[in-house]
């Protein structure tokens, strides 16, 4: 009963705000224009279609709003209007009780609030879609945050996952501009990325990871988490104070470099990205504050680790080398990138895609290289690649979207930030590390304890292996072999055992001198 009831809510919002049109009008077929056309009897819609679509998922509720903040990420598969109406969408919801907070951190911990904390705070902080954060006090003194899965969130997420499912199989069955959206694989990920926020203590890994990786830079600050007081429904973590980053005003009052801080975002971005391949993907400033601390006075504080992207040294390498590529106006180098990466069909002409890659970069080349949007270069890219059937990766779509908030962030804060001359350098030198003698030597260290192991037991592995085949097979050229790798192994370890014997004797007449000199004899 309450899959129905939910079923009939979306479908009259559907209906109240003209969704059924948006779906009909990517139909061609004829009895599906006509269907569209019979609908549309009797409504008017005053509002574009992307503010319709961006009030119903706030209509439908806190879910579909997170739906809608993934979908607008996925700016390579929306037309451009319906992708910012959606970046609009703001993830405020009213709090849950604070009696129900209470019940649900003392049944997490199995404690009465009174053992476990010197004060709590009942009124929440920051409330959100998926959990609320209230701040507390600690026995010992320490001020912490403490945040709260929102209740019965499990079963209204599956409910809404499973109508949407459905959903999405309707429109790839039926409209060709649907499977080109990939309702289904969109849905999917949709559903990774809710059950991954559902899990707090995933994202209290997430923070403990990132603040291991950002130890030393000196930029920036991530919450420890208090480990003993972790579970799924509930972390409790280092309270962070600090000036929300989107507070220019107070944070120029304070005596902060607002140009050192734009760079500084710039560099963290970078090294999360390309030295660690682990960056914070949720950069929007409610996440993001400034420490005004006299002993960490101007770092960034970092808050909520729910959306985490990662990076293969395939993914680093591949985004160097087209970010330094755009940067040379070296179209062809794009494509062929795009090519040898896998992404584009093998068949696909250099010449055509290295054309069309070219009418996206050069009107931005026209302007300073201050004025050049790396996220807006990205976007116009994947946008493109329609024409091609490139399938964008989830972890560089992500990246992008978080490119994005950096560059929105770096320039309110720095109008003349020049993004590129800021990345550029660090770009190029980790290039640099990535070939010749820096990196093998790099990869020499890192494989070194494999080596150690690995090298003495290389004779008897081949041995037992050659061995195992002759029996195997009856080979006599085999057997053979085997006896000649014998016969080595002989020869080896007497060469080994006769270089050892001469070194002793070396060692030992080189003794006897030396006691000579000294007058032992």
């Amino acid at each position: 009963m309450r899959f129905v009831s939910r079923l009939l809510v979306i479908l009259w919002t559907v209906w109240r705000f003209g969704l059924d049109d948006l779906a009909l009008s990517g139909l061609r077929r004829r009895r599906f224009q006509l269907l569209r056309r019979l609908t549309r009897l009797g409504r008017r819609w005053q509002e574009p279609r992307g503010v319709r679509l961006r009030l119903a998922l706030e209509r439908l509720g806190p879910i579909f709003v997170k739906f809608g903040q993934v979908l607008s990420t996925r700016r390579d598969l929306l037309p451009n209007d319906v992708a910012v109406e959606l970046a609009r969408l703001q993830d405020r919801v009213p709090p849950f009780p604070a009696a129900l907070s209470r019940e649900m951190v003392e049944r997490a911990f199995g404690q009465p609030l009174e053992e476990l904390f010197a004060s709590f705070d009942a009124e929440p902080v920051a409330s959100a879609s998926i959990a609320q954060v209230h701040f507390a006090t600690l026995k010992d003194g320490r001020e912490v945050a403490v945040k709260v899965l929102r209740p019965g969130m499990l079963d209204v997420i599956d409910d809404d996952l499973s109508l949407m499912r459905r959903l999405a199989v309707w429109i790839e069955r039926f409209s060709a501009d649907g499977r080109r959206l990939k309702p289904r694989e969109v849905v999917a990920e949709f559903d990774m990325y809710l059950h991954d926020e559902l899990d707090l203590v995933r994202e209290a890994a997430n923070a403990a990871q990132l603040r291991r990786n950002m130890d030393g830079l000196d930029l920036v600050l991530v919450p420890e988490m208090h480990w003993d007081l972790c579970s799924s429904e509930v972390i409790v973590m280092e309270r962070m104070k600090g000036v929300p980053i989107s507070q220019r005003a107070m944070l120029e009052e304070a005596g902060i470099d607002i140009k050192k801080l734009a760079r500084d975002g710039v560099t963290i971005f970078f090294t999360q990205v390309f030295r660690d391949g682990f960056f914070h993907a949720d950069m929007h400033p409610g996440n993001i504050q400034v420490s005004l601390a006299p002993e960490t006075f101007g770092r960034y504080v970092a808050l909520d680790f729910g959306i985490i992207g990662t990076l293969t040294e395939v993914d680093k390498d591949y985004l160097a080398q087209n970010f330094i590529a755009f940067f040379q106006r070296d179209y062809k180098r794009v494509a062929e990138l795009h090519i040898a990466s896998g992404w584009v069909p093998p068949e696909t002409r250099v010449d055509a895609l290295e054309s069309a890659v070219r009418a996206v970069c050069e009107p931005h080349f026209d302007r300073p290289l201050k004025d050049i949007s790396l996220g807006q270069v990205l976007m116009r890219l994947f946008q493109t690649s329609r024409r091609f059937n490139v399938e964008i990766q989830p972890q560089l779509v992500l990246l992008q979207k978080t490119l994005l908030n950096v560059e929105g962030l770096g320039r309110q804060l720095d109008p003349e930030l020049d993004l590129w001359a800021t990345a550029k350098p660090f770009l190029e030198r980790w290039m640099n590390e990535q070939v010749g003698w820096p990196a093998l030597n790099k990869q020499l260290q890192k494989e070194a304890p494999r080596f150690a192991q690995l090298i003495p037991a290389l004779p008897r592995l081949l041995h037992d292996a050659l061995k195992h085949q002759a029996q195997r097979g009856g080979d006599a050229e085999m057997r053979a072999l085997v006896r000649e790798l014998r016969s080595t192994n002989r020869l080896l370890s007497g060469l080994l055992w006769g270089a050892a014997g001469f070194a002793i004797g070396i060692a030992l007449a080189w003794l006897t001198v030396r006691f000579l000199d000294l007058g032992f004899y």
